[in-house]
């Protein structure tokens, strides 16, 4: 993809997270479901936090691009590792992960990631926004643009370290209020919710290595 129409691209998709996460910034709250949106507030949820980095992401990338496109190659050189780390280590395997497990969970039972009274809170499309569209950004991104992907080791290292940070944020917050972030937690015994983040952590990693393999064979 040229760097002018990359550099649309990017200011696009800046623009849209940028949208998203207004719009769930300004939610009516008068009919919230009670424990929604207080300890932590937005910033318990993985799909939020995902937005705020999408966010991030895209607007790094269109600093790049910008940069390239002014020929101030030395200051992009240093943006554009910024931009790689984020998309190999988080952007990628985050959107993918919350996709996956928010649908698949979905699925199942809709109770135990999004119960059915958050309907009256959140519109449909912005569901679709923060849970489905992502997917699609994070392959069109693969397909647009190269990424240098760190080692296999660090990127490992990154990817569970974000991962660990994640879980005590929840462990955190559940010492706090006494309630699960999500209710799909409040499943599992403690040697079972061990298990589940386990397997969490295994699907990003897999989500990780496909961005990583798919880069690789494009590119």
């Amino acid at each position: 993809m040229e760097i002018s129409t990359l550099t649309v691209y990017h200011c696009l998709a800046f623009a849209w997270y940028l949208f998203v996460n207004y719009s769930v910034k300004h939610l009516r709250t008068e009919n919230r479901p009670s424990g929604l949106f207080v300890y932590g507030g937005r910033w318990k949820y993985l799909t939020i936090l995902n937005l705020v980095l999408q966010t991030v992401f895209y607007g790094v990338s269109f600093l790049a691009d910008v940069l390239r496109l002014t020929k101030k190659l030395r200051s992009a050189k240093c943006v554009i590792s910024t931009r790689d780390l984020l998309f190999s280590v988080l952007a990628f395997p985050v959107s993918t992960f919350v996709f996956l497990s928010f649908w698949g969970l979905y699925t199942y039972d809709r109770e135990l990631v999004y119960p059915e009274r958050v309907d009256g809170l959140i519109p449909h499309w912005l569901n679709h926004a923060m849970h489905t569209t992502i997917l699609p950004f994070a392959f069109l991104e693969i397909f647009a643009t190269p990424h240098r992907y760190p080692t296999k080791k660090k990127g490992l290292i990154l990817v569970g370290f974000v991962h660990l940070l994640y879980i005590s944020w929840i462990l955190w917050i559940y010492s706090v209020t006494g309630e699960w972030v999500y209710p799909v937690f409040g499943v599992f015994s403690p040697v079972g919710l061990a298990a589940f983040f386990a397997g969490c952590l295994a699907v990003t990693v897999c989500c990780y290595s496909f961005g990583a393999f798919l880069n690789r064979m494009i590119w």
